[in-house]
């Protein structure tokens, strides 16, 4: 029997704005509320979550606070980019230093490889069906002739997420648009060649499939071929 001596807390009942900016927060982390893209409108926000409109802006202020969300006066509410969320040390660096695409890359493999292993052991099965739906992006994307670059934030944001790490969540969102910049900007050429696109999807869902069947070791080695696929073909360019 638990004695006197033992600390207990009384369970408290989330409120109802909390939940909100949880359910809001989580979108943005897993990268399906993408950097740039606008929020409905609050009123749109309160019937389709059928809460007040006051407890969608109390969630919403917190997301401004914590820099996730900007509101632009007579335009709405986004989702923060770098170039918007002027505290973000990453953008500034990448601003003032001569930070290549190779050093990007460089610290990816530290962030993601562990993050791989992490998601293999925690991943819920939503978020699975968020690696899923974005794998399924890219490829409508490649097949259209759009380089999938936000589906291929989001996957990654997704496996980050999985984590269920908040520092490492944090890191890869501050870190997203700086990694995703670098690959919009060089991964048209890339995609000038079918062969290597098929690898990089291919690793792609390696990547999903270890994860999905939690198995730590292989998602780690999955992402870090992945990463070091895309590394030497930018070396021998």
């Amino acid at each position: 029997m638990i004695d006197n001596s033992v600390s207990l807390k009384p369970i408290k009942p989330k409120r109802i704005s909390d939940q909100v900016y949880e359910q809001l927060r989580e979108l943005i982390f897993r990268g399906e509320i993408r950097p740039g893209q606008q929020l409905l409108p609050e009123r749109d926000l309160a019937e389709h979550l059928e809460v007040s409109r006051t407890t969608v802006r109390n969630a919403i202020n917190k997301l401004v606070i914590l820099g996730l969300l900007e509101q632009k006066q007579g335009q709405g509410t986004f989702v923060t980019t770098p170039d918007a969320g002027k505290s973000n040390p990453l953008a500034t660096m990448l601003a003032v230093d001569d930070i290549t695409f190779s050093d990007l890359l460089e610290v990816r493999l530290g962030l993601e490889c562990n993050a791989a292993r992490m998601a293999a052991l925690r991943a819920t099965p939503q978020d699975i069906i968020s690696m899923e739906k974005s794998l399924h992006e890219m490829d409508e994307g490649i097949s259209t002739g759009d380089l999938g670059n936000a589906a291929d934030a989001a996957f990654h944001m997704s496996v980050a997420f999985a984590t269920k790490n908040p520092v490492q969540i944090h890191l890869m969102r501050n870190f997203y648009d700086l990694l995703f910049l670098g690959i919009k900007k060089n991964l048209s050429h890339l995609y000038d060649h079918p062969e290597t696109i098929n690898t990089v999807q291919t690793t792609h869902m390696d990547i999903y499939q270890a994860i999905a069947q939690k198995k730590p070791d292989d998602a780690e080695r999955a992402m870090r071929q992945h990463i070091v696929f895309v590394q030497e073909w930018f070396r021998n360019r």
